[in-house]
């Protein structure tokens, strides 16, 4: 039986324009200004990037934001870095988001831990955002995890990945991001774009 595409799924694959927006968990254990936050774009947006200790300053889950977001009927994008976990955490957490119904994943390598609030905390990126994805794809399509065991059923991940078109050096920018596709990234998504033209070189040269 084929799994059931997620509505960002379905618009991305018919070409469609996409909105998403940013849902950045608090750095408390009260969620209420945080879901007050989302709770005005929710029919300007297809679905929420729920981030990961964005710029490594410490917040509440991604996972347990995204499930509570879910459960309001909001569509989210799990992300899920590899800067503080190593493959064991990744995919117990890959499992866990699967379990709970998501379905949307970003992988990315995360922020160093040098730029955040706990700069003493030792940073892990057992995997890098390649290797993540090509791990969450092996899950997905392979059923099984990083050591062969099998799983099933298989959890089912929309899977994407991030670029960016200004970070130098830039001639090496669309090879990289190929090295995502071919992992198995179906998705891509970056910061917002105000330099348009650097963007257009940057796209013909993907």
């Amino acid at each position: 039986m084929k799994p059931m595409a997620t509505r960002f799924q379905e618009e991305l694959n018919a070409g469609r324009f996409v909105v998403t927006g940013e849902a950045g968990p608090p750095k408390g254990v009260d969620l209420t200004r945080a879901l007050a936050e989302v709770e005005p774009l929710k029919d300007h947006l297809l679905a929420y990037n729920v981030t990961d200790n964005q710029a490594s300053v410490m917040r509440v889950s991604s996972l347990v934001m995204s499930s509570v977001l879910l459960d309001r009927g909001l569509e989210t994008i799990f992300q899920i870095t590899g800067r503080a976990r190593n493959r064991l955490a990744i995919q117990a957490d890959l499992l866990g988001a699967a379990a709970l119904g998501i379905k949307n994943l970003l992988c990315l390598s995360g922020d160093h831990g040098r730029w955040g609030d706990h700069s003493g905390a030792k940073n892990v990126f057992d995997l890098d955002s390649i290797h993540l994805i090509r791990l969450a794809r092996n899950m997905v399509e392979q059923g099984c995890l990083d050591n062969g065991k099998p799983i099933s059923p298989s959890p089912q991940f929309f899977i994407g990945a991030v670029a960016n078109p200004f970070a130098p050096p830039h001639d090496y920018r669309p090879y990289r991001l190929a090295k995502k596709v071919a992992a198995g990234a179906r998705f891509i998504q970056t910061q917002l774009i105000y330099n348009v033209d650097r963007f257009r070189t940057f796209m013909s040269q993907v």
